[in-house]
């Protein structure tokens, strides 16, 4: 696990770190869902079919670019499980910069959310508290957190604050 649930004044707040840009997407989005998800949902969900699909997220270039992919992305895994009714199991992202916009790529396993029990639900992903930084070569980022790790670079960490 790479992804840690910290206090907030309100709502949840969420922390992750990971080796590479693209896997802190994913470990970011396993940590939004194992907040969701139930316990013993959790526990089932290896037991269900599996599907697989490309989700894709795309923004326009501009100075906060990673941060609001980052915001799209964890809004696209919540539209595909509200909506859609897949929910994400396993995702492989990639991330490519173009001329004009930077596009995220996820080939997804899923099950159908059906199958799946939530204890709470997230009506938004915020952008209070919304941080997304590269952790240099032995670079620590302290946690004022207890229930939280400091961590040592290189890495990528992130804090997301969802509304729930």
């Amino acid at each position: 696990m790479s992804s840690w649930l910290r206090p907030t004044t309100a709502d949840i707040g969420l922390r992750s770190f990971a080796a590479s840009f693209e896997r802190l997407f994913e470990e970011t989005s396993y940590g939004m869902q194992n907040y969701l998800i139930d316990s013993n949902s959790a526990k089932q969900i290896q037991s269900l079919i599996h599907h697989s699909s490309v989700w894709n997220v795309s923004i326009p270039l501009h100075e906060e670019m990673n941060t609001i992919l980052l915001v799209k992305w964890l809004e696209e895994v919540l539209y595909q499980d509200e909506v859609e009714r897949k929910w994400m199991v396993e995702s492989t992202v990639r991330i490519k910069t173009e001329e004009n916009a930077i596009h995220l790529q996820a080939h997804v396993l899923w099950v159908s959310s059906d199958s799946i029990e939530k204890e709470v639900e997230i009506k938004a992903v915020t952008r209070q508290d919304l941080v997304l930084m590269e952790v240099k070569p032995n670079e620590e980022v302290l946690s004022k957190w207890p229930e939280v790790p400091s961590f040592e670079g290189p890495g990528w960490f992130c804090d997301v604050v969802f509304d729930i």
